[in-house]
């Protein structure tokens, strides 16, 4: 007698693998605690992801458009508007065990390009698109509106990194203020070069 295959599995592993991973995180990362973890068994996972890489880059796959789902539908008059209410969710103390993992997941990557380079290009183009789409609906130049992303992707990772690390959010959310000041400049001269 054959099994009924399950097509909705592989996504409700997922969901259950980006919580197993958000706490626990990637450095001792094996597949048999995981599996039992998630209500499965190694050779399952094996079968649904392929691969242990694959499996961690789908779940970083997975929380990235989440992200992007959750920043496109915010809803802001200006960059510097969106960028406040971005800085504040990324920053609340819930989002911290994501940008952990992201930051671990990065590290490894670079370590491990070869295993990892959907990952690494992913990671940079989704949210260069992200940001640049609007800029060139509104008359920025590919190149220009590019650049831009550039300075909005760097800040923020550069903010989280540090806010990781410090949790000194009295500084952060100073030099935050003094970086969205300067973007309408920079905006301004992304499109004046």
């Amino acid at each position: 007698m054959s099994r009924t295959v399950n097509e909705k599995r592989p996504e409700e592993l997922l969901d259950t693998i980006v919580v197993y991973l958000t706490k626990h995180g990637l450095a001792d990362l094996s597949l048999r605690p995981l599996a039992k973890a998630v209500g499965s068994s190694p050779r399952v996972l094996l079968y649904y992801f392929g691969s242990k890489e694959k499996m961690v880059v789908k779940v970083l796959a997975e929380l990235r458009k989440r992200q992007r789902t959750l920043y496109g539908q915010m809803e802001a008059a200006t960059f510097e508007e969106a960028c406040r209410t971005v800085w504040k969710h990324m920053s609340a103390p819930e989002s911290e065990p994501l940008f952990r993992l992201f930051f671990e997941a990065y590290g490894i990557a670079l370590r491990h390009p070869q295993l990892y380079k959907d990952f690494l290009l992913a990671t940079i183009e989704d949210w260069l698109k992200l940001v640049a789409g609007p800029l060139c609906s509104g008359g920025y130049t590919d190149s220009q509106a590019r650049a831009f992303a550039t300075v909005l992707l760097a800040g923020f990772r550069g903010f989280m990194l540090d806010y990781c690390t410090t949790h000194d959010r009295k500084r952060l959310d100073r030099a935050v203020d003094l970086w969205l000041c300067s973007l309408d400049s920079i905006l301004l001269n992304a499109k004046e070069a």
